[in-house]
């Protein structure tokens, strides 16, 4: 015993085993962390600690200290060209690098404005000419050359960021995001000492979205290096899952469909312990396939690994600077099964909404409000799309629809423009798409509302088969007659090898409509009621 507590010793000097736990509670300490001083804070008591590593052409990886003086050097170099509140515009590709430059930039007093890789040009033009951006930055070699000096003094209620939404309808909005709403997160990790899962994060997440954004501020202060993806490619994800024996891995569903399509099941990715999406709803069918690939507890005695592993389902807004609500599905036996109902994360108050803005009881749909300190201090020169979201009390109207239980929990059904008003019946895409999902042969499913004189709308589906399925019309109404009502059932289906998709690969619903002819807009009024 005695040699064993001295190897324990040798392996782990004293207070070293507590160090990240108190480097991290040093961070919640303070109540004036920001964006700018993040790294330096968190790398003063744990600088060797791994970072970052990323996978592109080749491997790189970076430590906190790294990061913080690559920070302090490129916000040197932009002190010398912009002002306090300047926006600047970080067209960079996606990578580890746009995370830090962002960070420079408030930390030389700016504003970041992230744009996403996968942007159109027109996109990136809209976004510079709406931000009235002072600079552009399209490579990292141009913040090079700068000096190290004491991050410009700001308040956490400052603007640090501006993100823009994808885009689905209309033009992109800049939302303002301040200090806190976005290192808010580091708050909460912090308290946490990693959750106990160790080891390591994949991801391929879009930094300049803020699910991708907030998911690297959550690592970074939960002391999980993370492994990330320049470009998401399924099969380089499992490689890295199964290689590494990540015990994390954050995607969205599109990733976790692309991911089972290329054999997930046929890998061991029995390290993953906590599975986590964000972005787009998760369909509760992939939800419980990942939670059975991976594992709940590894004993080491056997090497078996027992149990499902957890998976969280996060919910959020670019204007609620991310996840606001999340649903949990707990890791333990293969056997528990819980629903998988929302609930608001610390610092976030959730309401369900009528029309009027009135307060609706149990079991009644309306509108998703969200209020904290972390919401948007609206869009950039635009108060009146500020108007249309945010009440007059601090209450922002996510557009999403929501049925509030008890005990606080809510059941997220969609967003409010994908209800489809058919002859009287409101129809909710999400529940046809999840109904059509259950299909062995339907990879993906598009529902949308085609225009039509006499029920006002009809619901319509875009899907995407399994690779090797096939399937005709007929066969699937039959499907789906035993599982959906008469009205919710799609009057015309249209079959795809891929969908259209927006920079964190939403589906662009919009471009769906000219998939179909005018004669299929027509009402198919046999057998519906």
């Amino acid at each position: 015993m005695a040699q064993q507590n001295a190897r324990r010793t040798e392996d782990q000097p004293s207070g070293a085993r507590w160090a990240p736990t108190l480097a991290r509670l040093s961070v919640v300490a303070d109540a004036h962390l920001t964006l700018g001083d993040m790294f330096d804070r968190l790398a003063r008591f744990q600088p060797n600690r791994r970072l970052v590593t990323e996978f592109g052409t080749e491997e790189v990886s970076l430590t906190y200290a790294e990061a913080a003086e690559r920070c302090a050097r490129w916000s040197g170099t932009l002190r010398r060209t912009i002002h306090p509140g300047d926006r600047v515009v970080l067209a960079l590709p996606n990578s580890y690098s746009l995370f830090l430059a962002s960070a420079a930039v408030a930390r030389a007093s700016g504003v970041a404005v992230p744009v996403n890789s996968r942007m159109s040009s027109s996109e990136i033009d809209h976004v510079i000419w709406d931000s009235q951006a002072k600079l552009i930055i399209s490579d990292e070699n141009e913040l090079e050359g700068g000096d190290d000096f004491p991050p410009v003094s700001a308040g956490p209620d400052d603007i640090a960021a501006i993100f823009y939404s994808s885009g689905t309808t209309g033009r992109p909005l800049g939302a303002q995001l301040t200090h806190r709403s976005l290192t808010g997160s580091v708050h909460l990790m912090a308290l946490n000492p990693a959750w106990g899962l160790g080891g390591e994060a994949v991801s391929g997440l879009p930094v300049a979205h803020i699910a991708g954004f907030s998911m690297l501020v959550m690592l970074a202060g939960l002391g999980i290096p993370v492994y990330l993806l320049r470009k998401f490619n399924p099969v380089q994800a499992l490689d890295a899952i199964e290689r590494r024996r990540a015990t994390m891995f954050i995607g969205v569903p599109a990733m976790y469909r692309m991911m089972l399509e290329a054999g997930a099941e046929q890998r061991d990715l029995k390290s993953v312990r906590l599975w986590a999406s964000g972005a787009d709803a998760m369909p509760e069918d992939l939800i419980r396939q990942f939670q059975t690939l991976g594992g709940a507890l590894r004993l080491p005695l056997v090497d078996r690994t027992v149990g499902v592993a957890a998976f969280i389902d996060g919910y959020g807004t670019v204007e609620s600077a991310g996840g606001v609500a999340m649903r949990f599905a707990p890791p333990g036996p293969a056997s528990l099964r819980l629903a998988l109902l929302a609930v608001a994360r610390p610092g976030n108050k959730l309401r369900v909404l009528d029309d009027t803005g009135r307060f609706m009881v149990h079991g009644r749909v309306g509108e998703l409000a969200v209020k904290s300190r972390a919401v948007m201090r609206g869009y950039f020169g635009n108060p009146d799309a500020t108007r249309e979201v945010m009440t007059d009390d601090g209450w922002l109207r996510t557009g999403d629809l929501a049925r509030r239980s008890r005990f606080g929990f809510v059941q997220l059904l969609g967003r409010r423009k994908d209800v489809i008003k058919h002859g009287g019946y409101s129809v909710y895409a999400a529940e046809v798409e999840r109904v059509l999902e259950e299909h062995p042969a339907v990879a993906e499913a598009a529902v949308i509302g085609l225009r039509s004189e006499q029920k006002g709308e009809v619901p319509a589906a875009v899907l995407r088969f399994r690779a090797g399925a096939s399937l005709n019309e007929d066969g699937l109404r039959a499907w789906l007659e035993p599982r959906l009502s008469d009205y919710k059932i799609p009057q015309a289906f249209k079959f795809v090898e891929d969908l259209p998709r927006t920079g964190t690969d939403k589906v662009r619903k919009t471009e769906l409509t000219a998939l179909f002819t005018e004669s299929a807009t027509r009402d198919k009024t046999d057998g519906c009621r």
